[in-house]
């Protein structure tokens, strides 16, 4: 079943006549159009995307299965004169600007809006095979991106310089950026769980936390590996352990028919029980592909129930103020019995002396 057909069944269980795409990732999962700037209106026999001259002809080509029109600088004009006969409208209630709610309310004064933000964003967190072997090859650049810097790290490199050797590693390999702002935290600053890269140096005696991704034909990864430098403590052996102990716990527990929520508790109990629960204040893990942060979640809240095909982290941490912090990250597929582990970068405790 093609993805346009998945939507209009979608469409069909929520009784509505059209739907409105705004968020670009949505739009380039329903059209395959690239370009900056475009609204997609689905009805449940037609397909037009709007668009300005700029992409008109980008559209045409990437596009095919949908009708381009060319607008102005307000596509929800163009949308009233399209979109008449509609009774019952959805939209993307978590994404629209109230100016623009008020532009669509008037270009459909005859008609039922309905927020629906997650309707293109369940489509999409069951990946086909042409995605998932997309997000593999976003997974094996970061791996390898990792290994490069494992092989250049210094002491008193500052963290933003360690950050830059990973992005011109995977931009080398072929990635067009970064998936997010890289989280490159050493010394006590790895006990920041968002800790972007700073003019700070590193040195001995502390954990390099970095957390990372590329964005490979438009979808991402995501990993998190934490080394330390120099001779580590008890202490430090110790929470690693847990960490590890905690993200190895989770992987196995990823299956079909669990949700997020039990997935989350069977790791979140490995740290509890080690004393340390009061210092792992995030959700296990999220899904990837065209967002860094896509649906469904690994947490205490999610109750949504994994499928084949989802591709989601797990990401256990422990983060003690004033001190330091460990976290470790795979991405996974979610498969018919189990899971299949994407990352492929060592997650043993490396020590640089």
């Amino acid at each position: 079943m093609s993805r346009l057909e998945r939507m209009r069944q979608k469409m069909h269980q929520e009784k509505i006549d059209a739907y409105v795409v705004i968020r670009p990732e949505n739009g380039r999962y329903m059209s395959g159009f690239t370009g900056g700037e475009a609204t997609l209106y689905i009805t449940a026999k037609k397909t037009f995307l709007l668009t300005d001259f700029r992409y008109i002809e980008q559209a045409k080509v990437q596009a095919p299965e949908f009708e381009i029109l060319k607008t102005g600088n307000d596509h929800f004009e163009s949308l009233a004169e399209i979109g008449q006969q509609a009774q019952r409208v959805g939209f993307e209630g978590d994404f629209i600007t109230h100016a623009n709610y008020e532009k669509l309310k008037n270009g459909f004064p005859e008609a039922e809006l309905l927020s629906l933000p997650n309707l293109v964003s369940y489509l999409r967190s069951v990946k086909d095979q042409a995605e998932i072997e997309t997000i593999r090859q976003a997974v094996k650049i970061a791996d390898d991106a990792f290994d490069n810097v494992l092989k250049s790290i210094e002491i008193g490199q500052t963290e933003e310089e360690v950050g830059l050797d990973l992005e011109y590693s995977m931009r080398r390999a072929g990635a067009s950026g970064g998936s997010f702002e890289f989280i490159v935290a050493s010394g006590v600053r790895s006990a920041l769980p968002h800790g972007t890269a700073s003019s700070k140096k590193i040195h001995l005696g502390e954990f390099l936390t970095m957390d990372f991704g590329a964005v490979y034909q438009g979808y991402c990864s995501d990993i998190t590996r934490t080394v330390f430098l120099g001779e580590p403590e008890d202490k430090h052996r110790e929470v690693y352990e847990v960490v590890l102990a905690a993200q190895r716990a989770g992987i196995a527990a990823v299956a079909p028919g669990r949700t997020g929520k039990e997935v989350d508790a069977v790791a979140r109990k490995i740290i509890e029980d080690a004393g340390y629960g009061d210092y792992f204040g995030h959700g296990l893990g999220h899904s990837v592909g065209l967002a860094i942060h896509e649906g469904p979640n690994l947490s205490m809240r999610e109750e949504r129930v994994l499928e084949p095909g989802m591709v989601i982290t797990v990401e256990p941490g422990i983060y003690i103020p004033d001190w330091g912090g460990v976290r470790i990250e795979d991405i996974v597929l979610v498969t018919e019995n189990g899971c299949e582990v994407l990352t492929q970068a060592p997650k043993e405790f490396i020590i640089f002396e």
